[in-house]
């Protein structure tokens, strides 16, 4: 299965990344394509505990104690992409934020490399609860593509 641990899967998702632009067109959803790239890389400094996620504290919500595993074991399991309308969790970007897309983009390819130094022992997804590190390659390539995806990349 793609993990973003795979150098060869980074560099697939790198060069996807670099195709994307400002006037990227949405196929779903209500993001553009800036709150897109930042939303992602906001997912990622949190998953690898960096940037402003370093000192976070993780855990579990209520739901995903009930749902979560079995959710996960579902996510995880095949190559099937993730589907259309999945559920954007706690990095929601605002509608009105806007920026520079190429400091988002460039932002998203260091982000990309930083998955081969993942050491994030305290990562608890707050849905999903404890993942095992190739769960977390596998979903983080399966959220990256999904959001390219989006944009028809």
């Amino acid at each position: 299965m793609k993990t973003v641990f795979d150098k060869s899967i980074q560099k697939e998702l790198a060069d996807r990344v670099r195709l994307l632009n400002e006037n990227s067109h949405r196929n779903w959803g209500k993001m553009t394509a800036y709150q897109m790239a930042k939303h992602c890389n906001n997912w990622s400094e949190w998953v690898l505990g960096v940037g402003n996620y370093a000192n976070h504290v993780y855990k579990q919500d209520f739901f995903g104690k009930l749902f979560g595993k079995a959710a996960l074991k579902s996510n995880v399991k095949d190559d099937r992409p993730m589907g259309k309308h999945v559920p954007a969790g706690i990095h929601v970007i605002k509608k009105t934020e806007t920026g520079d897309m190429e400091v988002e983009k460039a932002r998203w390819l260091r982000l990309i490399t930083e998955y081969d130094r993942f050491g994030n022992d305290r990562f608890i997804h707050d849905f999903f609860g404890k993942m095992t590190k190739e769960q977390i390659g596998i979903f983080a390539y399966k959220h990256f593509d999904h959001h390219l995806r989006q944009f028809g990349i």
